[in-house]
This record gives structure tokens, C-alpha cells and sequence, in this order.
């Protein structure tokens, strides 16, 4: 790491802030983040064992919520550790393949829990639309092709981010990160050289993955409802929507989350001028 007018060359090792302005109470903070965690995994690995040990739930609708579970449980790692490294232990250090290796995983875990999001309302599509067919169209095969095409998805359009950043940006103003995890325009707001075409890419795959997925799921929901609005009887229609109920819930978690924090990082100068 070479330090040239005030820039750093290829930096070796990032900081990680944490939580900017709470600097001072940020081992408390930590103590919530630790009791999510340790919740998160205790409850999906949970549901992971019993999809896994009861042959009854081997269905499209459990395989999924197993998929979704698991990777909650890989996002969340690749976050939650070093976050109380940061807040407990004064660990704010992360070199800088580290930290790219990790934004990485944070980015491709994101687009692989948006795939699924997407293929479990696909499934709730076929099974309420489609009853009869739902078994044909959702066959053994078709899911593995669905796991497989989700996680190359995610890698093959994730991957040029971090070969962009690796590449092109060279020079950096500061090595200091204002976050708790290493975030795409966290980082690549760091650097001194042209970023346009970081900016670009990041906005094509954010489009290409959460854009396409929003709008597909959208529609099938449109499409159920408009389905079981037409069901004969109240109790169908009470149970059709009882079975989406829960995915609508957590979709809107998932993808109002992913949106603040992708936004956050864009309009962060304006934000900070209405704060103040």
C-alpha cells in the first residue's frame, strides 16, 4: 500500500466504521444484532432439519422455504461476525480482498435469496392457478434446474462488479469504510479515479436482478388474486390466502430492506442534508 498526495495506491487494509455517529454505543447495539443472529440460525436451521427429516414436507413450497432458509443463514454470517467484531472487540480492520470476498457473498446471497423469493411465488402461482398441473409443472427436475439457474444468476452478473472494482480502481482517498460491511458504493465511492461505469453496472444488476424479480412477482400475485377472487366458495378463498399471506409478508421485508439500503448509499448527500 503505497500513500501518494494525501491517496492511497492500492490499499492492503480497510476500516470499517461500524455505525457512523454511534461510535460510543455501539457495543450496545451489538447485543440486539447478536440476539437476531443467534435467533436467525437457531430458527432455520430448525426449519431446515424438519423439512429435511419429515417426507411429507418434500414439496416445491418446503423445498423453497429450505432454500430460503439457508441462505438467511449464509447472509447473515457473512455479516453478523464481523459486525460485532467491529462493535465488541474494536476489530475494524478487513483487508481488502477480505473485504471484496465478502461484498461478494453479501451481493450474490441477496440475489440468490431475491431468486428464490421469486420462484416461491411462481410455485404459489402454478398452485392456485394451475392446481391440476402444479405437480407436472413443478417436477424434481425443474427445481434443481431453478436451484442451479438462481446461484449462477447471482454469480455470473455479481462477479464483474468486484473485477471492475479490482481492476479499474487503483487510487483512494481514504481507506476508511462508513459502514459495518463491505457495501459495492460503500467502497467504490472511496476511489478517486472515474466511477460512472461502477455507478452504471451497479444500477444494471440491481435492476437486472431486484427489477425483474419485483415485477415478475408482482404479477403472479396480481394473477392469484384475481384467481381466487373468482373462487365459488369463502372458505377456498380464506385458505388460498392464508398460503400467501406469509410470502407477501416476506417479500416486503426483504425488498423494502434492499431498496433503502441500495438507495441509502445513492442519495447519502441528500439524506445527510435533511438530517442536519
Amino acid at each position: 500500500m503505497l500513500t501518494t498526495n494525501g491517496s492511497v495506491f492500492m490499499p492492503f487494509i480497510m476500516t470499517l466504521v461500524g455505525i457512523p455517529g454511534l461510535e460510543p454505543v455501539q457495543c450496545w447495539i451489538g447485543i440486539p444484532f447478536c440476539a437476531m443472529y443467534i435467533i436467525a440460525v437457531i430458527g432455520n436451521s430448525l426449519i431446515l432439519s424438519i423439512i429435511k427429516s419429515e417426507k411429507s414436507l418434500h414439496k416445491p413450497m418446503y423445498i423453497f422455504l429450505a432454500m430460503l432458509g439457508g441462505t438467511d443463514i449464509a447472509l447473515s454470517t457473512c455479516i453478523l461476525p464481523k459486525m460485532l467484531g467491529i462493535f465488541w472487540f474494536n476489530l475494524p480492520e478487513i483487508y481488502f480482498e477480505a473485504c471484496l470476498l465478502q461484498m461478494m457473498l453479501i451481493h450474490s446471497f441477496q440475489a440468490i435469496e431475491s431468486g428464490v423469493l421469486l420462484a416461491m411465488a411462481l410455485d404459489r402461482y402454478v398452485a392456485i392457478c394451475y392446481p391440476l398441473r402444479h405437480v407436472t409443472i413443478f417436477s424434481q427436475q425443474l427445481m434443481s434446474r431453478i436451484g442451479i439457474g438462481v446461484i449462477l444468476r447471482a454469480v455470473i452478473l455479481i462477479a464483474p462488479s468486484i473485477v471492475l472494482i479490482r481492476c479499474c480502481l487503483k487510487l483512494y482517498r481514504t481507506t476508511i469504510i462508513s459502514h459495518s460491511y463491505c457495501e459495492h458504493m460503500a467502497l467504490v465511492k472511496l476511489a478517486i479515479e472515474d466511477i460512472r461505469v461502477n455507478k452504471i453496472y451497479g444500477l444494471f444488476v440491481a435492476f437486472a436482478i431486484l427489477g425483474f424479480d419485483i415485477i415478475f412477482i408482482t404479477l403472479s400475485y396480481v394473477q392469484i388474486f384475481i384467481t381466487v377472487f373468482q373462487l365459488p366458495q369463502k372458505e377456498a378463498r380464506i385458505k388460498a390466502f392464508n398460503t400467501c399471506i406469509a410470502h407477501i409478508c416476506v417479500f416486503l421485508q426483504f425488498y423494502l430492506l434492499a431498496f433503502f439500503s441500495f438507495f441509502t448509499h445513492r442519495i447519502e448527500a441528500y439524506i445527510n442534508f435533511v438530517i442536519r
